[in-house]
């Protein structure tokens, strides 16, 4: 059962918790639907880069435009709203990085394609750009049984894009060129369109136009960003070249810090630009999918749509995707190079740490030599000294206790037994020493 609100109950009446998301994911699949529209009808189609803090201002502005109109405005989390402005319906539309204004209103149908003036819209004076424009379209939809030369009179031959669409039903032609006003042209000719197929092909033709803008973005960040990549691609061939001639370590060190350099700066620029880069990529391929959903086929004499963007557009889309092609690469190849050129000065150091090894274990085992001879001499100095005490000692006792003693005797029956006992005090307390 459903409470007043819409949410499930369960059999004891309890609203189950939404999740906080709920109706944000809800309502995405509704985020841009399709106008029902006829013709005759003109759409002005603007989209305005948005920088950094101008989203809150521009829904504020667009909230009271709505209260001007009479109209409610949109939520706080709202991406898209309609409202009716003066004859026609004013729609706003917030994406990730640019926000579009669209218009329609109806024609009197009269006279030629783009010859009528457009009638009183939004985007006047008092309009209030959130941030630069990027998209300004002037869309026609008109019914036209007559001369095809008529409609493309005023379209740039050189660019001039012909499609069939939706099996026949539909003509759309563009020169993808700015009139006097400075907004691009398209028009659809309807030719036996339902409301619902006339607004979705127009809403779409009007998206790949835009797409098509954002998508080239990438383009001057990836001429930007090219000498730098070019600078470390011949950088990273010098390195490489002297790590094949490298001795030392010393040389082959300087050699890791040049490459950990590099990496930096690639790093640093695969940063500065992967934004830019995949929405290039993104944008490139919301083309091709309305392009795909617009069904067109090509008119005979005519460049289609989508060959005529495949021509123009792909190198560019391409430029952006090898940019990134290249700066991954060049990320790979100096991970590896910085490795290789690791392991050399592990091994270099290595070599060094062995040879000091081998060095101290020399100078330990001098050492131990001159110990023991140290030892050797040590054992004779304190015998001589001790034997003459015990020289002394005899020769007092003879004199004092007046015994037939004869101290050079007793002296010299006294020095083995001396040396004996110094050599084994002198042996324990060493071998002391080493065992702690």
């Amino acid at each position: 059962m459903l409470d007043e609100s819409g949410l499930k109950r369960d059999g004891d009446g309890r609203p189950f918790e939404p999740h906080p998301l709920r109706s944000i994911v809800l309502g995405e699949i509704h985020a841009r639907p399709f106008r029902l529209v006829t013709p005759p009808r003109v759409f002005l189609h603007y989209a305005f880069e948005v920088v950094r803090g101008a989203s809150k201002p521009d829904r504020t502005f667009f909230a009271d435009l709505c209260r001007a109109q009479g109209a409610a405005g949109p939520g706080d989390s709202a991406r898209h709203h309609v409202v009716p402005f003066a004859n026609g319906t004013l729609k706003w539309e917030r994406h990730s990085e640019f926000t579009t204004y669209g218009w329609d209103a109806p024609l009197s149908g009269d006279a030629l394609p783009f010859a009528e003036a457009v009638p009183m819209h939004p985007f006047g004076a008092s309009f209030v750009a959130p941030g630069p424009l990027m998209v300004a379209i002037r869309a026609e939809l008109r019914r036209h049984d007559g001369d095809l030369d008529q409609l493309i009179a005023g379209f740039d031959p050189t660019s001039l894009c012909v499609s069939q669409c939706l099996d026949g039903r539909a003509l759309a032609l563009t020169d993808f060129r700015q009139d006097g006003d400075g907004r691009s042209r398209i028009l659809v000719v309807d030719r036996g369109l339902t409301a619902q197929e006339a607004g979705a092909l127009v809403q779409r033709l009007l998206e790949i136009e835009t797409y098509r803008t954002f998508s080239l973005l990438g383009l001057p960040e990836a001429e930007r960003v090219g000498p730098d990549v070019r600078r470390i691609e011949r950088e990273l061939v010098d390195i490489a070249n002297s790590i094949r001639a490298s001795e030392g370590l010393e040389v082959n060190r300087k050699l890791l810090a040049d490459l950990s350099r590099l990496s930096a700066d690639v790093e640093a620029g695969s940063a500065e630009t992967s934004y830019r880069f995949g929405a290039s990529n993104a944008y490139d391929e919301i083309v091709k999918s309305r392009l795909g959903a617009i069904e067109e086929t090509a008119m005979p004499g005519f460049a289609s749509w989508s060959s005529f963007l495949e021509r123009r557009m792909g190198p560019a889309i391409r430029t952006v995707q090898v940019t990134v092609a290249r700066q991954r690469d060049l990320s790979e190849k100096l991970a590896r190079a910085a490795e290789l050129l690791r392991t050399r000065v592990d091994i270099e150091v290595e070599q060094q740490n062995r040879e000091l090894l081998q060095s101290m274990n020399l100078r330990a085992r001098r050492q131990l030599q001159l110990q023991q001879t140290v030892e050797g001499l040590s054992v004779a100095a304190i015998s001589y000294y001790v034997v003459g005490l015990i020289g002394y000692l005899v020769k007092a006792a003879k004199e004092t206790l007046h015994l037939g003693l004869d101290p050079n005797v007793i002296t010299g029956l006294a020095v083995p037994f001396v040396v004996v006992a110094i050599y084994v005090v002198v042996h324990r307390i060493r071998s002391h020493h080493g065992e702690t």
